[in-house]
């Protein structure tokens, strides 16, 4: 684990590289400007440009991040990986405010492993970014203890031949409280536990929700539908102007034929 002021340095990183994409600013010149930014007493200035240097010359974050084991987690670097994947539905924008936030809820006094957890199975979950090597990558962050790797590793195997719900009830100590043996080390609370027991049967989605609802986990964030009205007006502006490019080319060519020196590039 970082020290906190690298989370809240990290959070800063997430949320206004994010805003940034947004306003079209291309990512090297924004990895650029945010060197200088961030805290110069935190790590992160160095991470930067050692992640503007992959950029610079493969145009990816993740293979970076990936190398800077001692700084980023493999689950921060997998996520920008996922957002990264040539063809993916997997929004940039969306992963970078899955990291402000996981960043934002280390930085809190909240801060357990069963949160984190539920936190980073949900992102896997909603985004589809895959069980076997997203297990991996939430289990090798170094937050977690030999009891916790060992049964997040296990979840690939099981996942879809027990309910998740069930899962979390057995290894809680509400399990315990009611007079059933748990299936192993206890790792969730009462309250986690009794919320699962609760959700049995039902889907995943519930669980988190009410997690989130009543021992106040982060949510995780959500790609937005794409809205078809808002994309109708500049569709019909690209086509009006292809008609009357078009157009244009017609009424040369009845003049007496097109002039191509126009289309040609004047050398300096």
């Amino acid at each position: 684990m970082l020290d906190r002021e690298e989370y809240v340095e990290q959070q800063f990183f997430f949320r206004t590289f994010r805003e940034r994409v947004e306003m079209g600013v291309p990512a090297q010149e924004s990895l650029a400007v945010l060197r200088a930014e961030v805290l110069a007493s935190a790590k992160l200035p160095m991470a930067i440009d050692f992640m503007l240097a992959d950029v610079k010359h493969t145009g990816m974050m993740s293979p970076s991040m990936f190398r800077l084991r001692h700084y980023f987690t493999q689950f921060q670097a997998y996520v920008v990986q996922k957002s990264e994947a040539p063809g993916g539905k997997f929004d940039f924008r969306i992963a970078l405010r899955i990291l402000e936030n996981e960043a934002k809820f280390r930085t809190n006094d909240t801060l357990t492993c069963a949160g984190l957890f539920f936190y980073q199975f949900e992102t896997l979950c909603r985004n589809k970014l895959g069980y076997q090597e997203g297990l991996a990558a939430i289990a090798d962050d170094s937050i977690y203890d030999q009891n916790w790797k060992a049964w997040i590793l296990s979840l690939h195997n099981e996942l879809g031949v027990i309910d998740f719900a069930e899962m979390i009830f057995l290894q809680s100590e509400y399990c315990f409280n009611v007079n059933r043996p748990p299936t192993g080390a206890i790792l969730f609370s009462e309250r986690e536990g009794r919320i699962a027991h609760a959700t049995i049967g039902r889907d995943p989605v519930y669980l988190f929700s009410a997690l989130s609802r009543h021992l106040s986990y982060p949510e995780v964030p959500r790609q937005k539908p794409v809205n078809a009205e808002e994309n109708l007006i500049p569709l019909l502006q690209r086509r009006i102007e292809h008609l009357e490019n078009r157009l244009l080319l017609l009424e040369e060519e009845l003049r007496g034929g097109v002039n191509l020196n126009r289309f040609y590039v004047k050398e300096n």
